[in-house]
């Protein structure tokens, strides 16, 4: 236990360093966008092909792509319902800003410290169904309810996923795993190399990012987003963890996939959206804090 709290004391802290960096003009806002596309396109790349590398996967683990799906799905789902009263911007609000796991910048680097190449494969399956719902999936939903049920598109969603290194980095892992296909040694030595830097720059990306704004009404609609979030992710955490037939491992990885923090894509989709870019920047960042201390949690109970 001293260990997994002394580690994850580590991130934090690279995470508040980030922040005061920034704050003390170290670091300026653009370098936010800087250090994002370093780790979405390089680092984290890396790190995946490195630690998916000659994995076999059996077909039932497959089943994984679809809970990644289905979180994102249900998060909608209930958001929708408890909003059908509500204005169809509101309605588009809230479906769009409670959905999405943010597990590629956040969570990979838990998961790269915390646990073997069993929690790595079940993560990054877990995170390719994801990808479906946080690079297009839920805005083409929002947009499809702020529009009056115009506004999906399949194609746009496709060519979202198509445009994204890490899903397709995924995508091209899984079929060479499947095939039993093996990258050269070289490869992975320096993709190795590189992923190893993700952890390091997911976090003090974070902290770079990390922004509050907003007014007390705006804090009353973020906590009913977030207390709705939460309490659906210490049931699914538990179900996850509990009722699932597979290895620990897994499991261990799957209990703390869902206090992920919402997708650091939804603040852009909700600007494109014609919404509240503010009160979504500031949902993210306080969702981040709490999957932090959630994420903790859940290590010192299963580790």
């Amino acid at each position: 236990m001293g260990e997994i709290l002394m580690r994850a004391a580590c991130f934090i802290l690279i995470i508040i360093l980030g922040h005061v960096l920034r704050r003390i003009g170290f670091f300026k806002k653009d370098d936010f966008y800087v250090l994002s596309k370093t780790v979405l396109k390089i680092t984290l790349p890396a790190a995946i092909i490195s630690n998916m590398n000659g994995m076999k996967i059996e077909p039932s683990l497959l089943g994984l792509c679809l809970l990644g799906f289905g979180g994102g799905v249900l998060y909608m789902t209930v958001l929708y319902l408890l909003n059908l009263r509500a204005s169809r911007e509101k309605r588009a609000f809230e479906v769009l800003n409670s959905t999405g796991y943010n597990i590629g910048t956040f969570t990979m680097p838990f998961v790269q410290s915390f646990l073997g190449p069993a929690g790595m494969l079940a993560t990054s399956l877990f995170d390719t169904g994801n990808s479906f719902i946080c690079l297009g999936g839920s805005y083409s939903i929002a947009s499809m309810i702020k529009g009056g049920g115009k506004g999906f598109s399949v194609k746009k969603i496709a060519l979202t996923l198509l445009c994204s290194i890490p899903f397709d980095t995924y995508v091209l892992m899984l079929i060479l795993n499947l095939l039993q296909i093996r990258l050269p040694e070289a490869v992975t030595t320096f993709a190795g190399i590189v992923g190893n830097a993700n952890p390091f720059l997911a976090m003090l990306m974070l902290g770079v990012g990390f922004q509050l704004s907003g007014s007390r009404e705006q804090f009353g609609v973020m906590a009913r987003i977030l207390l709705i979030r939460y309490s659906i992710a210490v049931i699914l955490a538990v179900a996850f963890f509990r009722l699932l037939p597979l290895e620990l491992e897994y499991r261990q990885a799957l209990a703390f996939l869902v206090f992920s923090p919402i997708s650091s894509a939804v603040p852009a989709f909700t600007a494109e959206l014609g919404e509240d870019f503010g009160l979504s920047s500031a949902l993210n960042s306080i969702s981040a804090l709490i999957s932090i201390c959630c994420i903790i949690m859940v290590l010192v109970l299963v580790m």
